[in-house]
C-alpha cells in the first residue's frame, strides 16, 4: 500500500540492486540492428523512414559541422521515447520521471555544446552574453542576466521532461483510483471515468513522444548557436 502518490516514482530495488539500471538497458533492444538481408522488414523500414525524416528536419537549419551530431540525436530520441513509452505499461518504472536521470542527460549534453562553441568560435560564443547595441550602463546587468539564463538551460531541459511526465502519471493514477473506488457505488460514473482514463492514456502516449522530441530539439538549438 502506497503512503503517498509520489511513491510510484521511487526507483524500485530488488535484492539490493536498483532496477533503474535494468530499465535503462531495455530500450537498446528496440534499436535497429544491421542485417545481411537484401530487404528490411516493414518495422525496420518504417523506423528508418521516421529516423531519416526526423534528422532531416532537425538538421535543416544547422550548419554543416553540426551534422556530425545526427547519429547521437537519433539514438537519444529513440532512447528517451522508448523509456517514456515503456513507463506507460502496468507495473513498470519510468526512469525519466527521476530528476537525477533527466539532469544527468541534460547537463553533459548542454556542456558539450558550450565547450564546442568555446573551442570553435570563442568570440561568437561570448558575444551571445551581450546583445549588439546595448547601452553602456546596462552592459554589466545584461551580462549577468545572460549568464544566468545560459546556466538555467540544462535545468530547463531536465525539469521540463521530468515535470511533464510526472504530472501525467499522477493524473492517470488519480483518475484510476477514482474509477476503482466508484465501481460498486456509482457504476455509470466509474464507466465514464474509465473512458476519460483511456483518452488520457492516449494523450500521455503523445506527450511521451513529444517531450522526447522537444528535448532533442532544444539541444539542437543550443548546438546551432555554437557551431
Amino acid at each position: 500500500m502506497m503512503t503517498s502518490l509520489f511513491d510510484q516514482f521511487l526507483s524500485p530495488v530488488r535484492f539490493g540492486i536498483p532496477l533503474i539500471a535494468l530499465a535503462l538497458l531495455i530500450p537498446w533492444y528496440f534499436f535497429p540492428f544491421p542485417t545481411s538481408r537484401w530487404m528490411n522488414n516493414r518495422v525496420l523500414t518504417l523506423q528508418n523512414q521516421f529516423i531519416n525524416r526526423f534528422i532531416s528536419q532537425l538538421l535543416l537549419p544547422m550548419n554543416i559541422p553540426g551534422h556530425k551530431w545526427a547519429t547521437m540525436f537519433a539514438a537519444l530520441l529513440l532512447f528517451i521515447v522508448s523509456l517514456n513509452m515503456l513507463g506507460l505499461l502496468p507495473y513498470t518504472f519510468t526512469p525519466t520521471t527521476q530528476l537525477s536521470f533527466s539532469l544527468g542527460l541534460a547537463v553533459p549534453l548542454w556542456m558539450a555544446t558550450v565547450l564546442i562553441g568555446f573551442r570553435n568560435q570563442p568570440t561568437n560564443t561570448l558575444g551571445h552574453l551581450l546583445p549588439e547595441g546595448t547601452p553602456a550602463p546596462l552592459i554589466p546587468v545584461l551580462i549577468i542576466i545572460e549568464t544566468i539564463s545560459l546556466f538555467i538551460r540544462p535545468m530547463a531541459l531536465g525539469v521540463r521532461l521530468t515535470a511533464n511526465l510526472t504530472a501525467g502519471h499522477l493524473l492517470m493514477h488519480l483518475i484510476a483510483l477514482a474509477a476503482y473506488s466508484m465501481i460498486f457505488s456509482a457504476p455509470a460514473v466509474a464507466a465514464i471515468t474509465t473512458v476519460v482514463l483511456l483518452l488520457l492514456t492516449l494523450l500521455e502516449v503523445a506527450v511521451a513522444m513529444i517531450q522526447a522530441y522537444v528535448f532533442v530539439l532544444l539541444l539542437s538549438l543550443y548546438l546551432q548557436e555554437n557551431v
